[in-house]
């Protein structure tokens, strides 16, 4: 389905990966979007390291987000998104529960100031503002943003998080990184 209310909405899109190489993994991936048909790109954040969350693993992940505008659904937007999880080698076991380690994962954080809560897609995502992964780079692309469930911006989301658990912090990387590997 094409065309959301024919408009294009600003989206907030998750990068990460903690196979391969996974500075270059991410900024192809992020190109191979903006090739969609009806999708802009806007902004990447920089990239960062982090500690896995939630899951047992030696690697580590690299982790970014990026501002896009679409004029897709949010369900057309997820398939594009799942579509170049595959292209880019992620395999989805639904016989594993938990998370796991991946070449690629891409979440659709926010879409516009929609709400949505269906069993496929949840918006914002449930999660984002309990992970510094996702805030950290978020917040250095649109730290004035408003949060469509806590009506609080990113960066004060951010801040709260920082304060309450004292976790570990996202180590800033740089892109060029990625051409010296």
């Amino acid at each position: 389905m094409n065309g959301f209310n024919g408009q294009h909405i600003t989206c907030c899109i998750g990068l990460g990966s903690n196979l391969g190489n996974s500075l270059q993994i991410l900024q192809d991936s992020w190109q191979r979007l903006g090739e969609q048909n009806d999708i802009n790109l806007q902004a990447l954040s920089a990239p960062y390291r982090t500690e896995p969350v939630d899951m047992e693993s030696e690697h580590w992940f690299i982790n970014a987000a990026g501002l896009l505008t679409t004029a897709l659904s949010p369900e057309a937007l997820l398939d594009q998104l799942l579509r170049v999880e595959q292209e880019f080698g992620r395999r989805r076991d639904p016989h594993n529960s938990g998370y796991q380690d991946r070449t690629l994962d891409l979440d659709v954080l926010l879409y516009g100031d929609l709400r949505i809560g269906t069993s496929r897609l949840q918006i914002p995502h449930p999660e984002m503002h309990k992970r510094l992964f996702v805030l950290v780079p978020l917040a250095d692309l649109a730290p004035n943003r408003l949060h469509p469930r806590f009506q609080c911006s990113l960066d004060e989301l951010k801040l709260q998080l920082m304060d309450e658990k004292s976790p570990s912090i996202p180590e800033q990387m740089l892109w060029t990184a990625a051409e010296n590997d």
